[in-house]
């Protein structure tokens, strides 16, 4: 039991269930389902649940103590490796410097539009005021998302969990939609696409398919974040 209240099992909890899925993801060839950020999610969630049952414990009380002090220590390392989101938009600063208006015009009329079609999903399916704070920040990438969805009454876990799914989604629907949308010859609008809508993970699949696609998912996730982080508070006010 001592091991279970100590940080060093929400460490060691969050890096084998990720490596889980990283072997996971190799054996299969890239099956989006095998995602390793998908895979530590479930996986993590299962054990945690399994644990607090053979504990007989309740299972909230159970993250809190046994798994939190851990995975808040990982989880303090999305800021920075957000902010290393710099590095592919310093290398192509060339491309933001020429379409900046173009770009700053679109990321934000998208991201304000997002907004308020998570609002009316969210009412039409019949979420609660607390739902409904849920999903507003999922539009930013999880390091951004979750303390916004904690400042504004919603529950963090499952705004990690639709940005996680939003990102496995757009992973694997991410060469039919180039393809569907006409955007192989356009890298700016791919690298934008795929940022906006997959966050880090869309982004990671951006580098692969080029230095300005990567560095326009790069710049779509921090413009995205700092949207969000300025307008999801105000439209909550008006909302609740």
């Amino acid at each position: 039991m001592a091991l279970l209240t100590s940080p060093f099992f929400g460490i060691f909890l969050s890096l084998a269930v990720y490596l889980c899925g990283q072997w996971l993801f190799k054996k299969s060839h890239g099956l989006f389902l095998f995602q390793p950020l998908f895979v530590a999610m479930v996986l993590g969630i299962l054990i945690l649940v399994l644990l607090a049952n053979l504990l007989h414990q309740d299972v909230a009380k159970f993250y809190t103590q046994a798994y939190k002090p851990g995975g808040d220590l990982i989880f303090w390392f999305l800021n920075p490796a957000t902010i290393a989101f710099a590095i592919p938009l310093y290398k192509r600063n060339d491309v933001i410097k020429k379409y900046w208006k173009e770009i700053m015009a679109g990321l934000l009329v998208g991201t304000t539009l997002s907004l308020f079609a998570i609002v009316f999903i969210s009412k039409l399916m019949g979420l609660n005021q607390s739902g409904i704070a849920s999903m507003l920040p999922q539009a930013a990438t999880t390091a951004i998302a979750l303390p916004i969805s904690n400042a504004i009454g919603g529950n963090s876990a499952i705004t990690a969990m639709a940005c996680i799914l939003n990102a496995v989604i757009i992973y694997a629907l991410g060469d039919w939609l180039v393809r569907f949308f006409h955007l192989n010859s356009d890298p700016i609008g791919t690298g934008l696409g795929l940022g906006t809508s997959g966050h880090t993970i869309g982004s990671a699949y951006a580098l692969k398919l080029g230095s300005v696609q990567g560095s326009m998912a790069a710049i779509a996730v921090v413009v995205i974040g700092v949207v969000v982080d300025i307008v999801v508070p105000v439209v909550s006010k008006f909302l609740f």
